[in-house]
């Protein structure tokens, strides 16, 4: 297969259960071997796949935690190697560095563990379990295209994604977690409005894994989805009580290509200096 057709984009819409770390860990290393065996070469899983999400407080998420060199990562690792693949899932990071609690998604490849990006934009009571990240979206190349990754409320701040698109990502992978929440009859749910948006604004490829399976009283989105450089799905979304994976192929080298018009560029045409108020400067 030539570069020209495209590299093909899993997004794996699973269930996994708060505080079953190994029923977890079995749930998405099955989606990473049925979307390989399916041909997908980057393989995108759920935010805290491998926890849970609804964490009754800090006690109960540090036991779930692991360190980046854990069975959860490593066993990606593992998979990456052998399938030649890409992986990007979320996990509940036990941080050996300063021992804080981490929303964290790494990236891994038949190379190993490439990065591990610490969600930056805390959504509601996470700011009661985890310690922000406070460094820029990761953006590396892989074997399959230059990925940047962030986690689910980043993708609402748009200073945030454009950010990949400064450093000439190809594809934005994002685990989520969107909790469900109620929305006119007919419309699309808003959070894939935001990620539409982002795509064609920064003309880049996003792939959203996001989860369901309702968990102390929480139901889910789903919605995961697969955007092109325009803003338009190429896969999904997917319902909202479904177990899916959703697929497409993506020619990532369209996403190097920012112009809109003859005479229009989506990143030469910004006007930084009158950008202050934007950063919290005057």
């Amino acid at each position: 297969m030539s570069a020209t057709d495209g590299v093909l984009v899993a997004c794996c819409q699973l269930a996994p259960r708060i505080g079953e770390p190994d029923f977890n860990r079995g749930l998405a290393h099955a989606a990473v071997l049925d979307a390989a065996q399916r041909g997908a070469q980057v393989v995108v899983l759920p935010e805290l796949v491998n926890s849970g999400y609804v964490f009754k407080g800090p006690d109960e998420a540090r036991g779930l935690a692991e360190p980046l060199d854990g069975e959860t990562v490593g066993d990606w690792a593992a998979l990456a190697r052998e399938l030649e693949l890409v992986i990007v899932g979320g996990v509940c990071e036990l941080d050996g560095d300063t021992g804080a609690l981490r929303n964290t998604a790494v990236v891994v490849d038949p190379g190993g563990l490439r990065a591990a990006y610490r969600k930056a934009h805390l959504w509601d009571r996470e700011s009661h379990v985890f310690e922000a990240g406070d460094r820029s979206p990761a953006v590396i190349d892989t074997l399959h295209g230059r990925i940047a990754v962030v986690v689910c409320y980043d993708l609402e701040f748009p200073e945030w994604m454009r950010l990949p698109a400064l450093a000439d990502a190809e594809l934005v992978c994002a685990p989520v977690n969107w909790p469900r929440e109620a929305k006119p009859p007919g419309e699309r749910p808003q959070e894939v409005v935001r990620v539409q948006a982002s795509a064609s604004v920064n003309r880049m490829f996003i792939a959203v894994a996001d989860r369901v399976g309702r968990e102390r009283g929480v139901d889910w989105v789903g919605a995961s989805v697969i955007v092109d450089p325009a803003g338009y799905p190429l896969a999904g979304p997917a319902g909202d009580e479904e177990t899916v994976t959703v697929l497409a192929r993506c020619r990532l080298a369209e996403a190097r290509e920012k112009r809109i018009s003859e005479h229009n560029h989506v990143i030469a045409d910004r006007r930084p200096e009158l950008y202050g108020p934007v950063a919290g400067r005057s």
